[in-house]
């Protein structure tokens, strides 16, 4: 029988481990400077363990579980799209986004696939394959960093808004967000943590609880129900009232500075209208929210929807800002390499899960 290894995200489990080596605690922490905080992958963080046990520690741990890296640079802009492949073959996608402020951010992807199956994104006509695992949502981040650290750079805005619904992965989401924050490992800043969810209310307010220093946006997109519902299928198990009760309750639990993100696309004649932006108004009122207008970036499916004007964008954010809400309108990076909102997409995924579950019917590895 072949013994798993621990992955080394497993930051409880690679204690145990150390224990049983008698790895000096010193000299693990060190080991995880290098590999979480200094970038210097699996290489770096073993050459800190004393010349004994780095044999046995290696065989036992797996640093890193995204393997056959492509990479696709943008022509246009400062934007990077990494898609890695699971154990399995299955694809993902991760963006390096590298804005004029030269403050590096990164989106992650949480699931292979999504369920959401809204009507503007590639992602969801994919359908779901499976949840990611917590080392495989981590790998995405340090893996990045390795990419970055020649260039002096190193990640620093962390963004939910990959492939698939975090709030559907509950569990290993807020995994992931513990290790971020922790200390011993990546001791990322709360604050420039980042979750979007197309509005699942009860996992939001929980996660939000647990993590409260966090920065949770919802994609809205409409505050209107059956408009929500044509956009987003989703939208029918979870009507608007949920919502905004789920914001009300983060507006409760994080600090008193913090806002809510309200990402709201922007599409031509769906929700773009006086009305729509009056029904916004009204449906935001008492809430701290921030509002990010996003222009629509075309996918293959979907080319009944086009994006509102720039001229009808701006004229809706200046409404929202003389009610008094802070409005941003969002610049989209790597829309010619499709990692831009909306176009995270890896049709091949359907095949192999296919192909996954047959074997396991069949009773194969």
């Amino acid at each position: 029988m072949i013994r798993s290894k621990v992955s080394f995200y497993n930051l409880s489990e690679v204690d145990r481990l150390s224990r049983t080596l008698r790895i000096d605690p010193q000299m693990l922490r060190h080991s995880r400077i290098a590999f979480y905080k200094k970038s210097l992958g699996f290489e770096g963080a073993l050459a800190c363990l004393p010349q004994d046990v780095r044999g046995s520690f290696a065989e036992s741990v797996e640093f890193h579980t995204l393997r056959d890296r492509q990479r696709f640079d943008s022509n246009i802009d400062h934007a990077t799209k990494w898609v890695s492949r699971t154990d399995a073959g299955l694809a993902i996608e991760t963006v390096v986004l590298m804005p004029a402020t030269g403050r590096v951010a990164l989106c992650v992807s949480s699931q292979v696939g999504c369920a959401a199956a809204c009507e503007f994104c590639a992602t969801g006509r994919m359908g779901i394959a499976r949840n990611l695992t917590a080392a495989e949502i981590l790998d995405q981040i340090t893996l990045a960093n390795e990419e970055l650290r020649p260039e002096g750079k190193r990640v620093r805005n962390i963004v939910f808004m990959g492939m698939g619904e975090p709030m559907h992965n509950e569990a290993v989401l807020q995994e992931s967000l513990a290790t971020l924050q922790e200390p011993t490992a990546f001791d990322h800043p709360a604050s420039r943590l980042l979750v979007s969810t197309v509005g699942v209310p009860e996992p939001l307010v929980r996660t939000a609880e647990l993590h409260p220093r966090v920065n949770y946006a919802i994609s809205l997109h409409a505050a209107d129900q059956a408009v929500r519902e044509r956009i987003i299928p989703l939208a029918k198990k979870h009507s608007l009232i949920e919502i905004r009760a789920a914001i009300e309750r983060l507006n409760t639990v994080q600090p008193a500075k913090t806002l809510v993100m309200i990402e709201y696309l922007m599409l031509d004649g769906v929700n773009d209208t006086q009305d729509a932006a009056d029904a916004l108004i009204r449906w935001l009122t008492g809430l701290r929210v921030h509002v990010n207008l996003i222009p629509y970036n075309r996918v293959d499916h979907a080319d009944h929807l086009a994006s509102s004007p720039r001229s009808r964008i701006e004229a809706f954010g200046g409404q929202l800002r003389a009610e008094g809400f802070p409005t941003t309108i969002r610049y989209s990076l790597g829309r010619d390499i499709d990692a831009a909102c909306g176009q995270l997409v890896q049709s091949e995924n359907r095949r192999i899960a296919q192909e996954l579950q047959l074997n396991q019917a069949n009773g194969r590895d």
